[in-house]
């Protein structure tokens, strides 16, 4: 096909949105099988509602699937690509457990990240998922790199995070506690992923060649994979033009910077065959996986998952407690009784905490949103009928706004609802017992064999964080009252515009 025929193409295809559009304002009628769907129209189906809704599409299919008796919707797409988006969890229980054999990543996903995250972990199925898997597990199931983590972690937050927030409070300055946030998850996970310091949460917050480089990937391999068109970027690939252009430069640069500290592991090794394996590159190479493409593509995933879901947990986080302060003083309380020797035994038994952590991203999960394909005809326990090739996705963010699965009070950030006395009757100690929810109903960290490998550790690293701000800090958002801010996702959550905070110097 010649650039004139893609041109022509591209031409056609944006006069048929706005042709649609004009419409779609002028009538918005609903589906007569169920008024609360958008309305389909031949060809192009609900495409009209999906483009019009783009930029809040998370939760617009929240909304779609609390209005759903079943909690489950089916949207139909451009050219009858039907796809369905369910908050019920007997059904994410047979997608990612029951049938887990039938519901894969599938080809258009694993294309759509492929420039990015090429044959690592999360964008591969069958036989390489499950060999990576069993590597993977073997590595985070020591006690080695549990205490390796924990080290990482704790100098991270004493000798850079604490005193940037000392130097702002200080002053009184302002500052974006979303982009420290990420700052801080990126010097620790690439250290435990490569042994390497990017050094980017530094007074100043220089800028990080890698760091900005990896953000500008993801975001530009979400934008593949969530587009309502994806003839589109396609064909900017093909034209290496724009973005698609921008994101081979940047996928290019991410792995030969990978390979350059590949090599230098390598040598490291070879030269001293006794060199203590502690992060995750080490430890690959020196159980035998030397090949190149295999190792960047694995450890890339790990940066991915540890960078951006952390950190987007915590800030979501600090701003829920900024809006409860009977929650916070709760947190505090416990957090003192703690002492500040970085034990992992006393942070693991804070439960208060871990149900705050737990009831903050129920409402505002790192990752909203996962999606899976069919590889035979199924049917859901719900009765939903999935045909081979279709997309179905479970919505974590919608499930946690469910009335039927949190309760009338499900608006209400309150952690007491993961929690029970540990002693009979009332809490007159003060101690509380954890009470989790079944992974199909809390799939924030999925669930079945593709559940989380770093759940624990990701625990371990927000609360050693959130002990070590709170005991010294009060973070206090720079909005008016009334203020909310808006949740948006990439291939994590994001606040819109960041987070701007003041931090005071505790008294007591």
């Amino acid at each position: 096909m010649s650039i004139i025929e893609l041109l022509a193409s591209i031409s056609l295809l944006a006069l048929s949105i706005f042709f649609y559009l004009i419409k779609n304002t002028k009538s918005r009628a609903s589906s007569k099988s169920d008024p609360d769907l958008p309305k389909s129209y031949p060809l192009i189906g609900s495409s009209v509602a999906i483009f019009a809704n783009r930029k809040r599409l998370i939760q617009w299919t929240s909304d779609l699937i609390r209005n759903s008796p079943s909690a489950t919707v089916v949207l139909h797409r451009f050219l009858d690509d039907s796809r369905v988006v369910t908050g019920d969890p007997a059904n994410v229980q047979h997608m990612l457990k029951t049938q887990f054999q039938n519901y894969e990543k599938g080809s258009k996903s694993r294309r759509a990240l492929f420039d990015f995250l090429g044959n690592g972990i999360f964008n591969i199925d069958g036989d390489s998922w499950k060999f990576q898997r069993q590597l993977s597990s073997h590595e985070f199931s020591t006690k080695s790199l549990r205490k390796f983590v924990e080290t990482v972690v704790d100098a991270e937050l004493s000798q850079r995070l604490i005193p940037i927030l000392s130097a702002a409070a200080a002053t009184n300055a302002v500052l974006d506690f979303q982009d420290i946030l990420q700052r801080f998850a990126f010097d620790n996970i690439c250290k435990i992923a490569f042994g390497y310091d990017p050094a980017y949460l530094l007074p100043g917050l220089p800028e990080a060649e890698f760091a900005k480089t990896f953000d500008e990937a993801a975001k530009i391999s979400s934008g593949r994979l969530i587009s309502v068109f994806p003839y589109l970027w396609k064909i900017k690939s093909f034209l290496n033009i724009g973005s698609e252009k921008r994101l081979k430069e940047a996928s290019s640069q991410l792995r030969e910077f990978a390979k350059d500290i590949i090599k230098e592991k390598k040598q490291q090794i070879s030269k001293n065959s006794s060199l203590e394996s502690v992060d995750l590159l080490s430890r690959f190479l020196s159980s035998g996986h030397s090949d190149e493409d295999f190792v960047t593509d694995i450890v890339i995933s790990f940066i991915l998952a540890g960078r951006d879901t952390t950190s987007a947990a915590l800030t979501w986080y600090f701003w829920l407690l900024s809006q409860n302060q009977e929650v916070e003083k709760e947190v505090l309380r416990e957090i003192k009784e703690k002492s500040e020797r970085p034990v992992y035994e006393e942070v693991k038994d804070m439960a208060y905490t871990h149900a705050s952590l737990c009831e903050s991203m129920r409402l505002y999960p790192p990752v909203p949103i996962d999606s899976k394909v069919a590889m035979h005809d199924d049917v859901l326990p719900d009765g939903t009928v999935v045909k081979k090739g279709m997309r179905v996705s479970y919505h974590p963010y919608a499930m946690g706004r469910l009335e039927m699965l949190w309760g009338s009070d499900w608006e209400k950030f309150r952690p007491e609802r993961w929690l029970e006395s540990a002693t009979d009757g009332a809490n007159k100690a003060g101690k509380w017992r954890f009470v989790a929810r079944d992974p199909y109903t809390y799939p924030v960290f999925q669930a079945g064999p593709r559940i989380c490998l770093g759940k624990d550790m990701a625990f371990l690293q927000m609360k050693r964080v959130v002990a070590g701000i709170l005991r010294r800090f009060k973070v206090v958002p720079v909005a008016e009252d009334g203020f909310e801010p808006v949740f948006v996702a990439y291939l994590t959550s994001k606040m819109k515009g960041g987070f701007p905070v003041r931090f005071e110097e505790r008294d007591d």
